[in-house]
């Protein structure tokens, strides 16, 4: 998958109004298309966090996008929140560093950024960093299989 073919769902609550919409200009303009999941209406309304991941989660785990952003004040709450839903991983994504390495060896397939630690040039910027980037593969595939695995592991068995 390159940089500019696919579908990306996207949310954010009310800490994410601000940004929302740039970044959705910014993914289409090189070529994606993006669903906006869950968003505000305006900049007034509240929207949970839980909900707007839950919808992306969704829309990346049942195939109806490829990839998923989200976009909360820290990127905290949405990363715990869509790392709930099978088949997703979910990262917090602060830095180069960080999204680089989410893709090459976690197969991350939705990224979570905070809109009070990062600026709206900066997250398009590591949004497309973490789309070009590859997954590595090999020991790391063997990793991500056993992170879903996990998924199954019942309150009983632990």
């Amino acid at each position: 998958m390159s940089a500019s073919t696919g579908t990306i769902a996207m949310g954010s609550d009310h800490r994410g109004f601000d940004v929302i919409d740039e970044l959705r200009a910014h993914l289409e303009a090189v070529g994606w298309t993006v669903l906006v999941s869950t968003r505000p209406d305006d900049e007034d309304a509240s929207v949970d966090y839980p909900d707007a991941a839950a919808e992306v989660a969704a829309a990346v785990r049942d195939g109806r996008a490829d990839r998923g952003v989200l976009v909360c004040g820290s990127g905290i709450g949405m990363s715990i929140a869509a790392n709930k839903v099978q088949g997703v991983r979910a990262a917090l994504v602060q830095d180069p560093t960080g999204a680089e390495m989410c893709r090459r060896h976690n197969d991350a397939n939705v990224i979570c950024m905070g809109s009070s630690v990062i600026d709206t040039p900066a997250m398009s910027s590591l949004i497309d960093l973490w789309l070009e980037t590859p997954f590595d593969g090999g020991r790391h595939a063997r990793r991500v299989d056993k992170i879903a695995g996990l998924e199954s592991v019942s309150e009983s068995s632990t």
